[in-house]
């Protein structure tokens, strides 16, 4: 029978997120990781002149014993570098058997329980994220009555963006919009322009100038009733552009798509996340109409592979959204239902849109997209009526309790548009602003938006607010 094993992964020197990452492909040789913690960046312990540690822990399903399991990660640990030094000084990787079932094991080698488990936070803070019942079966207290016990405060989250750590809790981050498209619903795509590239070119410049974190690179417009788009075609939109782009500012790229096969060729132009507006849905839209997914496009020879799994593979962030609007996955005109599908099981449209995310992030499990890669996004503006949409800003808060970052996007939508009174498309950035403020508010971490400099501005202010305010400050999330 498989048994379940809890191993803490660490790494304080060189590419430290890449460390962890490769440690948890080298350990897929002999176990099955089936989830993994957030990731956390922590002080060192004991030996204190070191770098800073970024810490996780994977639960794990194998058919090795405690003895043979040590061994293998031991044996990891030396393929990937480690080499013997001082007690509790730097290392490439760090791995250790926390739990293995419920054993009890003591030999000269090994202990488990991990004696470290109830003194360290970057152990116990990972552990909360898989399992807070887990029960520790020397003590017999769970890892949730561990954590109170030790009465400190949660270690950084972090996540890596390629070579760059994005940490959370330190303020909303604004995420700038490029439309490489002629048919953009806020009328401002660029694919119209003489020049496109030129054109991203200079509004990427002034956007970065004006505090943006991160650009959203897409060539497909979903505005209600858009037009199927060739792959081929999408593809020669953002590549270009991202390329270019690549070479000329220094934040991230983020690609906006539901097609793997476009992911796949932004990442290899220099794309680092993945936004995804069909929830890593894509394959399965695809399934529906009749494309094989499983194959190469007509128009595309790439193969298409799941976003999760390709998110996984690239070990980029994937944002996975709630969309309930009709997506125009193929040429056919019968492959877009007219309205959005009904409610599955209640009235609630919170309550619908946490079931719909939560089965989007177990897929993104499933996939292999660590815990610290995927980033929800509740899908404003998709399939949604102003009341709707109105409860879901109210109660963003709500969605802190799945325990993943929350991009919020809600520029120049038309249900602000509504609520404003009827203000037209180009005159809704009081409404956006007004918008974004409660979201961040309400704890989302990024923003995406067409008006950069007016948003960075109305974010900081509240970032600031929020911080001296430590009574009024929402946790970063659950």
């Amino acid at each position: 029978m498989p048994h379940t094993a809890f191993i803490a992964l660490g790494s304080n020197l060189g590419n430290r997120a890449g460390h962890l990452h490769a440690a948890l492909d080298a350990m897929s040789s002999y176990l099955t990781i089936v989830e993994t913690s957030q990731l956390y960046e922590t002080d060192p312990i004991l030996v204190t002149d070191q770098p800073l540690f970024l810490n996780a822990v994977c639960k794990a399903s194998t058919r090795l014993s405690p003895s043979e399991l040590l061994r293998a990660v031991k044996q990891t640990e030396v393929a990937l570098g480690r080499i013997k030094s001082i007690r509790y000084g730097p290392r490439v990787i760090d791995l250790d058997i926390l739990f293995f079932d419920d054993a009890v094991v003591d030999t000269p080698d090994l202990t488990i329980p991990h004696i470290g488990i109830p003194e360290r936070d970057f152990v116990l803070a990972p552990l909360l994220d898989l399992d807070r019942q887990l029960r520790h079966p020397r003590l017999h207290l769970t890892v949730s009555e561990l954590w109170q016990r030790l009465q400190m405060p949660v270690p950084p989250r972090v996540m890596p963006v390629r070579e760059k750590l994005w940490h959370w809790g330190q303020g909303a981050k604004v995420m700038g919009i490029l439309n490489i498209t002629p048919d953009s619903f806020s009328g401002d795509g660029l694919a119209q322009e003489p020049d496109p590239i030129a054109a991203a070119l200079a509004q990427a410049s002034r956007f970065v100038a004006a505090g943006a974190d991160i650009l959203d690179v897409g060539g497909y417009s979903t505005r209600p009733g858009h037009d199927y788009l060739p792959v081929e075609e999408e593809i020669n939109r953002v590549v270009p552009v991202i390329s270019a782009l690549r070479a000329a500012v220094d934040v991230p790229l983020s690609v906006d798509t539901f097609r793997a096969d476009v992911a796949e060729a932004a990442l290899e132009a220099g794309a680092s996340w993945l936004n995804d507006v069909s929830g890593s849905r894509s394959a399965q839209l695809a399934g529906e109409i009749g494309e094989d997914p499983s194959q190469p496009s007509p128009l595309s020879p790439r193969a298409a592979v799941s976003m999760g799994a390709l998110a996984a593979r690239s070990r980029v962030p994937l944002v996975l959204m709630d969309n309930r609007a009709p997506l125009r996955t193929g040429p056919s005109t019968a492959d877009a239902p007219s309205d959005p599908p009904p409610f599955k099981q209640s009235n609630d449209i919170v309550a619908e849109v946490l079931n719909e995310l939560s089965a989007a992030l177990e897929r993104a499990r499933l996939d292999g997209v660590p815990r610290w890669h995927r980033i929800i996004d509740p899908g404003i503006g998709f399939g949604k009526t102003p009341a709707q949409h109105a409860s879901l800003i109210s109660r963003l808060d709500e969605f802190q309790e799945l325990g993943y970052p929350l991009l919020f996007g809600c520029s120049r939508k038309g249900f602000l548009g509504k609520m404003a009174g009827g203000a037209p498309m180009d005159d809704r950035l009081p409404a956006t602003i007004a918008a974004n403020v409660l979201a961040v508010e309400r704890g989302a971490q990024i923003v995406r938006v067409h008006d950069v400099r007016e948003n960075v501005q109305a974010v900081r202010v509240v970032n600031a607010i929020l911080a001296g305010s430590p009574s009024r400050r929402p946790p970063s999330y659950a």
